[in-house]
């Protein structure tokens, strides 16, 4: 099998590369040798390489910069899934895409279904659910994975920049009435190969799954634990858990309102894949032992 990876380079990217690759060739073009914005030079790639399934792991992710870069934003979370899978639809083929726990409204304390009603408050959440629609509307062969609040050993995120935080500064305040589960892009990555076997043995069907670990917490209660896990692995920091400040989202202006409830419902995908979900602390204990090992 030939499956072509787009954002091979990004945080889930660089996970898929590794997991896929036991399934068939892998195959992840950079950006200098395929650009994504360009759709007459992706629809050539694709008729050159003829892939056999796609697995669409580009998105813009900076979710403030999408507030004032609202059309690249949209190419990259809504287009271009469309085009892929407009290309999947017509030459009878699986798209693997990814979608946001931000398309919800963040309302109520109750995990998100996957068929319940959504409410993106922006840019950003638009964008990632008119490619949710986008793809759903095709009449393409997919299976659509919404997780929430993305972690990895590479790139920028939460878990890098609390440990790079907890070693420069004494005092932190962190956002405390955001809930959800923290996701490791190995986590997802896993998870995507584990489908993409049991969907070519017939054994799971197109559709939205939810993909997170078990459990929940604020970024305050992920920060502390980033911190406790870190004192355990020997890391010299200059943050005291006394020291790290529970403040409340209006505290924490920025140009991108986040939803206060990202709770997801994770049975549908336990279910389809016969699996209980790993919570969501020991998936960052092993995390953060791979980035302090590298």
């Amino acid at each position: 099998m030939n499956i072509f990876l787009t954002g091979g380079t990004g945080q889930v990217g660089f996970e898929l590369q590794r997991e896929l690759s036991p399934l068939g060739r892998v195959m992840a073009p950079t950006r200098q040798e395929l650009d994504l914005t360009d759709i007459a030079g992706v629809n050539d790639w694709l008729l050159h390489h003829r892939p056999d399934a796609i697995v669409n792991a580009a998105a813009w992710t900076a979710v403030d910069a999408a507030e004032a870069q609202g059309d690249q934003a949209y190419h990259l979370n809504a287009e271009l899934p469309a085009q892929l899978a407009s290309y999947a639809r017509a030459q009878n083929i699986l798209l693997v895409h990814y979608s946001s726990d931000y398309v919800y409204s963040g309302k109520g304390e109750a995990p998100w279904q996957e068929d319940g009603p959504t409410g993106p408050l922006s840019l950003y959440g638009v964008s990632k659910l008119a490619g949710d629609k986008a793809v759903l509307a095709s009449g393409a062969h997919h299976l659509i994975l919404r997780t929430s609040w993305i972690y990895s050993t590479r790139g920028n995120n939460f878990m890098k920049t609390m440990l790079r935080l907890g070693r420069e500064r004494d005092s932190l305040a962190v956002v405390a009435d955001q809930i959800g589960a923290p996701t490791p892009a190995h986590l997802i990555a896993e998870l995507t190969a584990l489908a993409l076997a049991k969907y070519r043995e017939g054994a799971l069907s197109d559709g939205l799954y939810h993909l997170a670990p078990r459990g929940e917490t604020s970024w305050y209660g992920f920060a502390q634990k980033i911190f406790q896990l870190a004192r355990e692995q020997g890391v010299p920091l200059a943050i005291s858990s006394e020291r790290i400040e529970a403040i409340s989202t209006e505290e924490y202006p920025a140009p991108a309102r986040r939803p206060h409830n990202s709770r997801l419902n994770l049975e549908r995908l336990e279910k389809a894949l016969d699996i209980e979900l790993p919570r969501w602390q020991p998936q960052l204990e092993l995390t953060l032992k791979a980035l302090l090992k590298s």
